[in-house]
């Protein structure tokens, strides 16, 4: 069941068995209904979820009551909100299951007892860290730098797959434009 994440920690550490089973230990496996929440805005932020199989997504409600996506993790994805996780402060943040989805917890209450036995998985995290807050920049960079159909163009040449998963108002949202802007672009792709 673990063996995908053994494999993403793989890439940047290498663990002995003996370390792979303590931090096997401290692990849950959770299924996440399609539309069910691991965390809801107001709630504190417990724990880290890696995705095995399906997609999550992270949105906030804007002004207008309107779900803005901010993030999404699918296979071999880590997501949380550092925020409350790390301040143990109410989420402002929803994560839902965008599909049924199976999940890896780790929750904060045992990191660090977990980093003190295996410190590796303190390089790994901080690994993981640093490419969540590059994408991160590099989303910013897209919705300041770039229009609405080139920024469609770019997350559909990046992750093909991906844009047929997700229902179109969130790839909108996550985007930055109306579900009628990406119906547009899209039967503006399928004449060309």
């Amino acid at each position: 069941m673990y063996a995908p994440l053994l494999a993403h920690i793989a890439r940047y550490v290498t663990l002995t068995e003996a370390e792979a089973n303590t931090l096997l230990s401290y692990l849950k496996p959770q299924t996440v209904a399609r539309k069910e929440y691991v965390v809801t805005e107001g709630q504190v932020c417990l724990a880290n979820y890696f995705v095995l199989r399906g997609c999550l997504r992270t949105y906030l409600l804007n002004e207008k009551g309107g779900e803005q996506t901010i993030q999404f993790g699918i296979e071999n994805w880590w997501l949380t909100d550092y925020a409350s996780l790390d301040n143990h402060a109410p989420s402002q943040f929803f994560i839902q299951a965008v599909e049924n989805t199976e999940v890896v917890v780790f929750e904060k209450r045992v990191q660090e007892e977990v980093f003190s036995q295996v410190p590796k998985l303190e390089r790994y995290f901080r690994i993981i860290l640093q490419k969540s807050a590059a994408a991160a920049l590099f989303r910013i960079k897209f919705l300041f730098s770039l229009s609405g159909e080139a920024r469609y163009h770019h997350f559909n040449n990046a992750f093909p797959g991906f844009v047929q998963r997700v229902p179109q108002y969130m790839l909108a949202s996550y985007l930055n434009f109306t579900p009628e802007f990406l119906s547009k672009i899209r039967a503006k792709v399928g004449h060309t």
